[in-house]
């Protein structure tokens, strides 16, 4: 839902946009900054969304070729170390977001900050169900034989 509210105003800043160009009329300053800042959003949170649905792209081909208790290993490994991309990314983002909330766009006059935000929160959104995954082949991995 969120998603798709991030994408109606994109649109409709990019109609007003060439709307005004079409008509002739002055254009709005900062209105084809609008689209630009919120695909950044618009991106993270579809990357999360898509990571709680387990959606991500991935290659099944090499998964299948082991047992369960390998494609147990195979999703902590890979979820481990993409966790880690991950935290790395938040920990990065402690020095980025502050930094950038001292520059302004050109246009709009919004502080970078808020833009640069959507990183670590679509980081943080992504790591939820990572960890989730990660816990459950964890338990499938350490299952005691029966």
């Amino acid at each position: 839902m969120l998603g798709g509210l991030i994408l109606a105003v994109m649109t409709l800043a990019v109609f007003v946009q060439v709307l005004t160009r079409f008509t002739g009329l002055a254009g709005i300053d900062g209105i084809d900054e609008v689209p630009r800042y919120l695909f950044v959003w618009l991106v993270m949170i579809g990357a999360a969304a898509a990571m709680h649905r387990a959606e991500h792209t991935r290659l099944e081909y090499f998964e299948q070729r082991f047992g369960p208790r390998g494609q147990a290993v195979l999703t902590v490994v890979t979820n481990g170390v993409a966790m880690l991309l991950f935290l790395s990314l938040i920990r990065t983002s402690f020095v980025l977001v502050p930094n950038a909330q001292f520059q302004t766009s050109a246009g709009l006059g919004l502080p970078l900050g808020y833009v640069y935000a959507a990183m670590p929160v679509g980081a943080v959104l992504i790591l939820l169900p990572m960890a989730w995954r990660l816990v459950t082949a964890l338990r499938i991995v350490w299952q005691k034989p029966s």
